[in-house]
């Protein structure tokens, strides 16, 4: 299954999570309030006239796998690659996170402040409704989460991983990464990532835990105009 690596939100949005999809003909994204993202059943010739009536002009999108010339309409606002990672590790042998708390709309405040703060990639407040989440905390202040964001057949993504700055350095965000994946290989899932090629830190660790490079991929941030 990992070649649907290579396409994997075109096969997430229409697949197991096109209940939280719009979209018509080769183009799809999550509903308003998910991570603003886009599909495509090509991404080398991207359908804008079908995604284009699903789109509000304010709205900015991440979109991978394309490279060519914006169409009219719309505005390519950033661009870089990033790596496809898929785990190739041993199961984690123990749960290195057992207080680690799982996440639900009573922390939502919480954890959208910490995704502004830390940047972990495209995130929307209804972001944690698409699979597991799960939060460290000290006392009741939140230091760093992880969750799951898209997924399509076995394979099922690790996401939103995020450490506040004044709690950075203490492993916290690997712990809850190790917590994920070891549940998801006892679901007979394969883990796998999105992360920039610039982040060359998480690039190292996540190599170090497990995880080997599928490819690099083009991605963008898009809006119409």
């Amino acid at each position: 299954m990992v070649h649907l690596l290579d396409n994997i939100f075109w096969h997430a949005l229409t697949g197991p999570q096109a209940h939280w999809a719009v979209g018509s003909g080769g183009a799809r994204r999550y509903a308003p309030g998910f991570s603003p993202i886009v599909g495509f059943a090509n991404p080398q010739r991207p359908d804008f006239d079908a995604l284009t009536p699903h789109c509000g002009p304010d709205e900015h999108f991440y979109c991978a796998g394309w490279s060519g010339p914006a169409p009219a309409g719309w505005v390519v606002e950033a661009e870089t690659t990033m790596h496809k990672m898929v785990w190739a590790g041993e199961a984690p042998a123990r749960d290195d996170a057992p207080d680690a708390r799982p996440m639900g709309p009573e922390h939502l405040d919480q954890v959208l402040a910490l995704a502004e703060l830390t940047r972990p990639g495209p995130f929307g407040p209804r972001t944690i409704e698409l699979g597991d989440y799960f939060g460290l905390f000290d006392g009741e202040r939140l230091m760093a989460m992880a969750g799951e964001r898209s997924f399509a057949e076995t394979l099922r993504e690790v996401s939103g991983v995020c450490t506040h700055p004044d709690f950075q350095g203490r492993g916290l965000a690997r712990r809850l990464m190790l917590k994920l994946i070891a549940r998801q290989l006892a679901r007979g899932e394969t883990p796998f990532l999105h992360v920039m090629s610039d982040n060359t830190g998480a690039l190292g660790l996540y190599q170090r835990m497990g995880f080997r490079t599928h490819r690099e991929s083009v991605v963008r941030v898009i809006c119409r105009h």
